[in-house]
């Protein structure tokens, strides 16, 4: 650690001597990162965000989870390995297994854009391992305008929402609603969630059938409400204030291919921001940030024959009806200032944030004593840094470094265990060569380290005696590399990425341990990403992107035989046609394509998925600037299909004789329309 810190230093020191004085520059770093812009306005089919991500970037894998709130995979890592932020706030899911994932505490009609920062190279926000999802919502802009639409879909699939935003200089402001619901999706077999489990279940012992009670069999997939509103203040001359708050209210969602559903995923996101700009020479601009993040999630079994093995129309005390109520709050503060420096910017911070996460059982019936057992027993992770990125232009060269020092400690109300201590050192230096105006070479390298969570070190059964988490693990490191080459041509563009991930004391499942499943192992992963546009004509064009990725573990776990890394999609690729008639109209062709699942880790629950290939269809057009109308297919074809597989680290359903674990089918044929009244 000390000769990291003083390798860093010692760059810092190098550059920051260098007399070149180019003026005031302003970096802006485009050549590892995917910024998506006018989500809200494109992404109109539902409110995941995940599905969004998938489809526009290639890096980005999903994981179905259910008809909403599914996950992320970003170079074949999810997680806690990626640092999410929702206007710079950090939010965590409540759910051990992941039924309410960071993505899911935002809409895509709320989302102005998102940047996915890929690799370490994000020194300014805590746990930035495979890289970083940064969500930007609406902001309020200046007169009176807004928006009223009406969402509709396959499945009972409706939305409908309005925003109000408008003010002057010295104060501005946001206000959007929306209520939306769905049915149970059907896959390409025509099979709801409750019937694909049905299908696929073969465990029918009394008190342990997992399949949904017959007066459950057809309730809806979930049902969701959110408000936010936004306030923007000019207090005086360059001093500015932003305040937000979100609440989001999801009630009865269904996880078919889990034990348990969601009674309801309930979360507040609180924003503050001040702004002061040119305070003084040394202060280009100086931001204070606060946040506090909450999220309220209580799992159960109430919905299935494992409560109820007699199928009676009535819900008492007699079943075996269990809750896992989960709560979940992060806190945060943050000082950041820009300094510009002969050309260069200079920004330092300091960033501390503590996350609690709590959850305990209620067990009805003849465990009843059971009630009160922890799974995760009050664990507070408290993280402290100072962090400092500077960048330079010369010539035709951009250079910028960064480094982040971290101070972590993680304390439980469980006696049984210390509290864990963990520091280290992100560091990374990163430049891009224009060789000339339409090519550009990009390199980067870098460390970063997140350490593990309360699930990872202390979940525990609802017997209150097994622990499946591991209280010794030790924090991960990404040390990475990666190569860029882009290129701009008279009818188009491309962009080729590879990068090289060392992965020292990784945190990764073990299927065969009966408790303490969690170990820390070293492991690889690398890939290769490709983005192309070109133009037909000034009407028309093609999209490209397209992903290939290898992970593979140093060693196989003890006892088993299998190196694949799990969580690593094949070939992934997506191609479009698009025809843009005018300002106002817009017309594409999407193919989304994956190869089949051959190199998988079947000694911890991975399994052969077949390559599929499925056909989107989409129009959207404006009339008189006002009136918005999108209608769209997804899955033309009706194919039969599965996106993520079945790693053991989430408890999914197996079969009852060979344990295969249960696939969930992505939806069949879709059909959409958005009507939006813009003012």
């Amino acid at each position: 650690m000390k000769k990291t810190v003083l390798l860093s230093m010692a760059a810092f020191s190098a550059l920051y001597a260098a007399d070149v004085d180019l003026g005031v520059v302003n970096v802006i770093e485009k050549s590892h990162t995917e910024v998506i812009d006018d989500v809200s306005g494109d992404q109109v089919k539902s409110a995941d965000l995940a599905e969004a991500l998938y489809k526009e970037v290639p890096s980005v894998n999903m994981i179905r989870r259910s008809g909403i709130a599914n996950d992320i995979v970003l170079r074949g890592q999810k997680r806690d390995n990626i640092a999410f932020t929702i206007d710079d706030a950090k939010i965590f899911g409540a759910c051990p297994n992941r039924m309410d994932p960071p993505s899911s505490h935002v809409l895509t009609s709320n989302v102005g854009k998102v940047t996915v920062s890929e690799g370490p190279f994000d020194v300014t926000t805590f746990g930035t391992l495979s890289g970083s999802v940064k969500v930007e919502t609406k902001k309020p802009k200046k007169g009176l305008h807004g928006d009223i639409y009406f969402n509709a879909g396959s499945f009972a699939y409706q939305k409908t929402g309005a925003t109000v935003a408008g003010g002057s200089d010295n104060f501005r402001y946001l206000l959007t609603a929306s209520t939306e619901s769905s049915d149970q999706y059907e896959d390409g077999e025509g099979r709801t969630l409750a019937e694909q489990l049905a299908f696929k279940n073969t465990n029918t012992t009394q008190g342990q059938n997992p399949e949904y009670q017959d007066r459950y069999k057809d309730m809806k997939a979930y049902e969701k409400d959110t408000f936010m509103s936004k306030f923007f203040i000019n207090l005086a001359d360059n001093h500015d204030v932003e305040l937000s708050y979100t609440a989001n209210r999801s009630d009865d969602v269904l996880y078919p291919n889990s034990r348990m559903d969601a009674l309801y995923d309930d979360s507040d996101i609180v924003n503050f921001r001040y702004t002061a700009n040119d305070l003084s020479s040394w202060s280009k601009k100086f931001q204070v940030k606060a946040y506090n993040t909450k999220v309220d999630h209580p799992m159960t079994t109430q919905y299935r024959l494992l409560s109820d093995s007699n199928n009676s129309d009535s819900v008492d005390d007699s079943n075996q009806r269990m809750i896992n109520a989960l709560t979940t709050s992060t806190t945060g503060f943050k000082l950041v200032n820009d300094t510009e420096l002969k050309g260069a910017l200079l920004t330092t911070g300091i960033d501390t944030s503590v996350r609690n996460w709590d959850g305990v059982y209620t067990k009805f019936g003849m465990m009843s004593g059971l009630t009160g057992n922890k799974s995760i027993d009050d664990v507070d992770t408290q993280n402290f840094a100072i962090f400092a990125k500077y960048s330079r232009k010369m010539d035709k060269l951009k250079l910028t470094l960064g480094v982040r020092i971290n101070d972590t400690t993680i304390s439980t109300a469980n006696t049984a265990y210390a509290d864990r201590s963990f520091d280290g050192v992100d560091a990374n230096i990163r430049a891009t060569y224009k060789s000339d105006k339409k090519s550009s070479l990009f390199f980067g390298m870098g460390q970063a380290s997140r350490v593990p969570d309360a699930r990872e070190l202390f979940l525990t059964h609802m017997n209150g005696t097994t622990v499946y988490g591991t209280p010794t693990l030790k924090e991960t490191t990404n040390r990475e590399i990666d190569l860029g080459y882009s290129k701009k041509y008279e009818n188009g563009s491309s962009n080729l990425k590879i990068f090289y991930s060392m992965l020292e004391d990784y945190i990764y499942y073990n299927a065969d341990s009966t408790s303490n499943n969690f170990e820390n192992i070293d492991a690889t992963i690398y890939g290769i990403e490709i983005k192309g546009r070109y133009d037909l004509s000034d009407n028309n064009y093609f999209k490209l992107g397209a992903t290939y990725q290898r992970g593979e573990k140093d060693q196989a776990l003890a006892g088993q035989t299998d190196k694949d890394l799990a969580d690593i999609t094949p070939l992934k690729a997506t191609f479009s046609f698009n025809h843009e008639p005018d300002d106002y109209t817009h017309y594409k062709i999407e193919l989304v394509t994956a190869d089949a699942w051959d190199d998988f880790d079947a000694d911890n629950g991975e399994q052969a998925i077949a390559g599929y290939g499925v056909l989107n269809l989409k129009a959207k057009k404006v009339f008189k600037k006002k009136y918005e109308v999108i209608v769209g297919v997804d899955n033309v074809t009706d194919k039969t299909y599965a996106i993520s597989n079945t790693y053991a680290d989430l408890t999914l359903l197996g079969d009852g004789l060979t344990n295969e674990v249960m696939l969930l089918n992505e939806p069949g044929r879709y059909f959409y329309t958005n009507l939006k009244y813009k003012f």
